[in-house]
């Protein structure tokens, strides 16, 4: 990973995905593909979402446990330590270390991944299972590829770039991480408009933002900062503040400032409850509250996300959802 000062994303007009070399199609990927999308699948079951997913209608929940599917699988291949090349490897006989080829063989997977996302928009049969359970909600609910391409793309860059230094360039990536799983919801319902797409991009951003606030600690531990490095000089903080075992008050006054900010972007997007109705308003007034929940479980940690990982109650969260739906935002 590198260091601080890098750029936010950088995509062709227009395409939202930046071209990628073709490999020759050996198989392997595949197979090592195919091993990370029954993991993504095994521990899918024991998550939130899909539990979640049991309160609406099958029509809707089979389209989305698909898409959560492909997206679970996406992170995976982006997160996951592939038994590549060790980092800490000699190279017999000259004494020199090998360098680290797990981002280079994630991107690759990545690719091969994307490849296949092609097939699928090309009437093509795809190769890996993942890709073909999403034939049939791309066919039914007019789900168009960018989307789904750019959560592709967020991980991709997620090799490449470890911190962002301003907070548009953060929220340049959860344009590629975030907003595109707001927008392929809007899709499944059939409730997508290019002003539902507005607010719910404010949504996502603002729930990618409470996902980073919430974990700090773990992001570090993986190489990672997402707090933006502008803020980190502002409130007088360092990446070694960072590794503490709790907060100063120094980055206790730096979350809080988060906390406000992604608070405003989820209060920006929330109206779009409103505009919906049925089991889209209920899934929409879901992720409002778990955004605020969240934010409010760091709230009440004092804003030490150091310590321990920042957990909402459940009651906090019934309590959240029933006034985001009642109210409709």
């Amino acid at each position: 990973m590198t260091g601080a000062n890098l750029p936010g994303p950088q995509r062709p007009p227009g395409t939202g995905v930046s071209p990628v070399p073709e490999h020759p199609h050996d198989g392997q990927g595949d197979a090592r593909t195919a091993v990370i999308t029954a993991g993504a699948a095994a521990q899918a079951a024991a998550e939130n979402f899909p539990v979640a997913l049991r309160l609406l209608p099958a029509r809707y929940r089979q389209h989305l446990m698909a898409v959560y599917r492909f997206a679970r699988t996406v992170d995976d291949i982006g997160d996951a330590a592939l038994p590549a090349t060790d980092a800490t490897a000699a190279v017999p006989g000259d004494g020199t270390q090998r360098p680290d080829d797990r981002p280079a063989e994630r991107l690759r997977l990545l690719d091969e991944l994307d490849d296949d996302l092609g097939r699928l928009y090309r009437g093509q049969a795809p190769r890996l299972e993942v890709i073909g359970q999403l034939a049939a909600t791309v066919a039914e609910c007019g789900l168009p590829g960018q989307p789904l391409r750019d959560l592709i793309q967020a991980n991709r860059q997620d090799q490449l770039v470890s911190r962002y230094q301003s907070f548009d360039d953060l929220v340049g990536y959860c344009e590629l991480s975030a907003n595109p799983v707001g927008r392929i919801v809007l899709y499944v319902f059939g409730a997508y408009t290019p002003r539902r797409a507005a607010l719910s991009d404010h949504v996502c951003t603002a729930l990618q933002l409470a996902e980073h606030w919430q974990d700090v600690a773990e992001d570090l531990r993986a190489g990672r900062i997402y707090l933006p490095g502008e803020d980190l000089e502002r409130f007088g903080c360092t990446p070694q503040d960072l590794a503490e075992p709790a907060a100063g008050p120094g980055v206790r006054a730096l979350m809080s400032f988060q906390v406000a900010r992604a608070s405003a972007l989820l209060s920006a997007g929330s109206p779009l409850i409103a505009t919906l109705s049925g089991a889209a308003r209920l899934a929409v007034a879901g992720y409002v509250a778990g955004g605020r929940a969240a934010l409010a479980a760091i709230e009440n940690a004092h804003y030490d996300v150091l310590a321990a990982t920042p957990r909402p109650a459940r009651r906090r969260l019934a309590a959240e959802l029933a006034r985001a739906y009642t109210r409709g935002r």
